[in-house]
């Protein structure tokens, strides 16, 4: 089972969106704190349809919090537009973290620095700035479970 990280999220519908696709991917979901929305709104209940309940949901106060409760070493992956290092070039391993940062901010530059071989991308052409963030993590995380299947078959 894979691990999505959302650093402080701020759009519910994309929350919600993600937390079905962890749901149907056998995925669990931690939110980094602050969150700019009630994760009880609407919206969010909305994009999750009735997969809610479901989810291997997790929230923490703050990234301090999150790694000092969670071993990140090289089990885990950083979403950013800041590297050249393609996600299909990373290899993903079950239990691996994959953080993705706020819609507006990204990961803290603070994070990407200190983990920096770590850092992938999904490509873009030059016209474009960045992905909504449940796609990025629909791509991404389908392509940890490529890399995995014949292990992940039975859970999936």
């Amino acid at each position: 089972m894979f691990n999505l990280v959302l650093v402080n999220p701020q759009i519910p519908n994309n929350t919600g969106a993600i937390g079905r696709l962890c749901v149907n991917a056998g995925a669990s979901l931690h939110i980094i704190k602050p969150i700019a929305f009630d994760i009880d709104e609407k919206a969010v209940r909305r994009a999750g349809l009735d997969y809610w309940h479901k989810l291997d949901f997790h929230v923490w106060e703050s990234l301090d919090d999150f790694f000092k409760n969670n071993k990140i070493t090289d089990n885990a992956h950083f979403a950013t537009t800041k590297t050249d290092k393609l996600y299909f070039e990373a290899e993903f391993k079950d239990g691996d973290y994959i953080f993705f940062g706020s819609e507006t901010a990204g990961i803290p530059e603070k994070i990407l620095n200190a983990y920096k071989e770590q850092n992938v991308t999904i490509p873009m052409t030059k016209d474009g700035r960045s992905l909504n963030l449940a796609i990025s993590t629909g791509i991404v995380l389908y392509e940890a479970i490529r890399q995995n299947y014949t292990a992940l078959k039975g859970s999936l």
